[in-house]
């Protein structure tokens, strides 16, 4: 009866926990966060020239790496650019938040352990880093991170990641995730996820003979815009989208008609596709071959390029 009792209220306190997490994260967020225009403009630039704004559509505190890189590109340096952070997400407490605890307190059960704990997202890593604490850190076998950034997200919480794919796609690493069957059974993976992403990696591991346990620990939900917003992404060049879940929020908001008239720099081909399905034609969209900061921001440069061209055109006409 001790040991119920003690993953019991283990189990309550993640809860509490969790809830105060994503409670205090959307309170900062509705009270202290604004509309942040940000100019990017070489001190050779010509005040003459109209500038071109992005949008930043990354939940809070996403977009930061995304802004210096813009900032430190040499493509960008004499144009006269606003960046502009509309979020289009916020994260909130998943179905399977409260599961996460009990089964990394089995861990220490061989007949309960996985072999892999795969990670697709740096908020999946920071959802399973406060269950790891609280279990006082047991033992998780290996851990395979999609790419760079959760990876990062990772190490930044002491856990030691095993794998990262070649490519920081889902489909990717269902190809090349090493299998682990020392005694002839299938591998077992862990697989915190958002109740929104796509069923790719669990399906796609389990043709492979994998067994996956799936776990939504938290939600992806849109943000409403103001007015304001909504002026300055309509009156935009280029919006850069980093997820499926973005691009649908921001649609959303503006109606298909008027989002799909701004240029899409995505961060890797998942994002292009959901606009590709959310009717964007194909020479509105711009993104990577291999997903990452820097990529995507030759992609915005690509993309305000191809902007400067339809403004001059319109201009000799």
């Amino acid at each position: 009866m001790r040991g119920t009792n003690t993953t019991t209220n283990t189990t309550t306190i993640l809860s509490i926990f969790t809830l105060l997490y994503f409670f205090c994260y959307n309170y900062n967020y509705s009270v202290t966060h604004h509309c942040h225009a940000f100019t990017a403009v070489s001190s050779s630039s010509s005040s003459s020239n109209t500038s071109k704004r992005v949008i930043l559509t990354r939940e809070k505190g996403k977009n930061d790496k995304l802004m210096k890189t813009l900032a430190k590109c040499k493509r960008l340096k004499n144009q006269n650019i606003l960046l502009e952070e509309i979020p289009c997400i916020e994260h909130a407490e998943g179905p399977d938040a409260d599961k996460l605890v009990p089964w990394l307190q089995r861990q220490k059960y061989s007949s309960f352990a996985s072999d892999y704990i795969v990670i697709t997202s740096p908020e999946a890593a920071q959802v399973f880093g406060t269950a790891y604490e609280l279990t006082m850190r047991p033992y998780i076998g290996k851990v395979a991170a999609v790419g760079k950034a959760t990876r990062e997200a990772l190490v930044r919480l002491g856990i030691e990641v095993d794998f990262v794919p070649s490519k920081a796609t889902a489909a990717t690493l269902v190809e090349e995730l090493p299998e682990e069957m020392a005694d002839g059974s299938p591998t077992r993976v862990l697989y915190p996820a958002s109740y929104q992403a796509k069923e790719t990696l669990q399906r796609g591991l389990e043709k492979r003979g994998f067994e996956v346990t799936r776990l939504n620990t938290y939600d992806t939900v849109s943000t409403t815009f103001s007015e304001g917003q909504v002026a300055s992404a309509e009156s935009a060049s280029v919006a850069c989208f980093g997820s499926p879940s973005a691009i649908k929020a921001f649609v959303e908001n503006l109606g298909k008609d008027k989002a799909r008239q701004i240029l899409a720099a995505c961060i890797g081909e998942t994002s292009a596709e959901a606009c590709r399905q959310m009717g964007w034609s194909e020479d509105m969209i711009f993104y990577p071959e291999k997903p990452g900061i820097e990529g995507w921001a030759e992609c915005v440069a690509d993309a305000l390029l191809v902007s400067s061209k339809e403004v001059a055109e319109m201009k000799t006409l």
